[in-house]
């Protein structure tokens, strides 16, 4: 059983919280849920859409096809209803507040009204809430699908979220950011736990100032990491290059919007993945990882913290909108890995440097010094062997081969039904496992990506000389991530 139901709305009549209240209410009675959102860049008006699909089996994206439409405006029915399944059901009221649109959905799908005021109780103004929603329970009359309780153990939480727990489990000591779409989030999950966890949450003017800083308090010895997005990620660049001469632990989150420039900035695309390997001048080692779902979010950010401490060296998590405010139900529990702090007091140079830590032109120390930085870059590519550089799904033995990054994950894990292929998701970009090639050479590769340039395909051919065919190249850049079924149509026409 799967079933899709968006929420459509005007920015701030609350699309955003009757799509959370009902995912978290059907997580607790032991349903897989996803939930994506669409919004545009406006505080009021516009059109707003979350799309939340629900199923009793693992489910990781939406569809192309709605079941029901929670309308808290005209517009969404004329956007949307074409949509619509046939036997779809539409929910709307002129004027009605959100809670009255949250009685009536729990209705039509029978969930007791307790369970409705049990979500309600975490919000502010409980009683003027369960008034509407009582009244939108009470006035609902037909069924659109009938929810019956399992009582798994899941979890429900965000790529953000995920990032945020792996970042405390490692031990963060402080978090610098200027606010972007659609790293922001982090700051704020961070900054509610500051006292708790015993962290600080630093927000400043910029993001040049913000890598600064937070190359000053790593060299102190404290755990760091900044966020932000493409755009505030090139400011960085040049104290990227610092962290690189000087030996710095950083921990960089990178959350990949469409651009360049402002671009689109509240969608997701995958066009950030050659700026996170190749920024900044000269040559250092870096770090530089893609999860796919909230759980690598948490996993993969505890192992950046561990290499960039181990090897002091910047590690970058990349990410995209999709995954980052995505939310998505689990019943997996993650494996941090623990990492020491790299307490190094001395002097710092973003000059070549001698022993006592003073600029030098010395040709032979310079030499050194770089046969230093390679031998490192050696040792930290041969540690991560240790970890999960990519992971496989479907058929092993198939001569199809689905070669995948990041948050198309959901959407291909979806679209797995009828398609014999051997499903290849990277994790580790920078370095890139040599033993990916065995995986793929001599098959028919398909690619997924979100961006137009295909640059996962052109790492491939980078790291491995195996290069895809056009034909077998399946992009989306028009800021939207893939939606199961329309995936799974194209990957069937391209299976041999």
């Amino acid at each position: 059983m799967k079933f899709t139901i968006l929420f459509g709305g005007k920015a701030g009549q609350g699309v955003n919280i009757l799509s959370a209240i009902l995912g978290k209410a059907l997580t607790k009675e032991g349903y897989y849920v996803f939930v994506s959102r669409d919004y545009q860049s406006l505080i009021r008006g516009g059109h707003n859409f979350n799309v939340l699909t629900f199923s009793d089996k693992p489910v990781y994206s939406n569809n192309s096809v709605i079941d029901l439409i929670v309308a808290q405006d005209d517009n969404t029915i004329t956007l949307h209803k074409k949509e619509m399944k046939k036997e779809g059901m539409i929910i709307q009221k002129e004027g009605a507040g959100n809670m009255y649109f949250a009685g009536r959905l729990f209705k039509s799908l029978c969930l007791d009204f307790k369970i409705l005021e049990r979500e309600l109780k975490e919000l502010d103004r409980f009683e003027e809430n369960m008034k509407e929603a009582k009244e939108g329970y009470e006035e609902e009359k037909k069924v659109a699908c009938r929810v019956v309780s399992n009582k798994k153990k899941l979890t429900f939480r965000n790529g953000n979220q995920g990032i945020t727990n792996g970042a405390i489990e490692s031990g963060i000591d402080v978090y610098y950011a200027y606010p972007m779409t659609p790293a922001t989030n982090v700051m704020g999950e961070l900054a509610e736990k500051q006292i708790e966890k015993n962290l600080v949450v630093i927000e400043l003017e910029s993001e040049i100032g913000v890598m600064n800083s937070a190359i000053g308090s790593a060299i102190t010895g404290a755990k760091t990491m900044v966020g932000t997005s493409g755009g505030g990620f090139d400011l960085m660049t040049e104290a990227l290059s610092l962290t690189g001469i000087a030996e710095v632990p950083v921990v960089i989150y990178l959350a990949s919007r469409p651009g360049p420039s402002t671009g689109v900035a509240t969608y997701s695309g995958q066009g950030d993945l050659e700026l996170a390997r190749h920024a900044g001048h000269g040559e250092f080692p870096r770090l530089v990882i893609a999860p796919g779902d909230p759980d690598e979010c948490e996993e993969i950010t505890s192992q950046a913290f561990y290499f960039s401490q181990k090897f002091g060296i910047p590690a970058i998590v990349l990410s995209d909108k999709h995954l980052a405010e995505g939310t998505y139900t689990s019943d997996r529990k993650t494996t941090i890995t623990p990492s020491k702090k790299l307490t190094k007091l001395g002097r710092y140079n973003s000059y070549e440097k001698d022993k006592f830590g003073c600029a030098t032109e010395d040709a032979e120390q310079i030499k050194k010094n770089v046969d230093e930085r390679i031998k490192k870059w050696k040792e930290f590519e041969k540690e991560t062997e240790k970890f999960e550089g990519f992971k496989i799904y479907g058929n092993k033995n198939s001569k199809n081969v689905v070669l995948f990054w990041g948050s198309t994950k959901g959407a291909i894990l979806d679209a797995m039904e009828n398609v014999n292929a051997k499903f290849v998701q990277v994790l580790y970009m920078d370095p890139f496992s040599s033993k990916i090639k065995k995986e793929i050479e001599g098959k028919n590769i398909i690619l997924v990506e979100n961006n137009a340039t295909a640059q996962l395909g052109k790492l491939v051919a980078e790291k491995t000389g195996i290069f895809i065919e056009e034909k077998n190249k399946i992009l989306r850049y028009d800021g939207r991530p893939f939606l199961s079924d329309e995936l799974n149509n194209e990957l069937r026409k391209r299976i041999k």
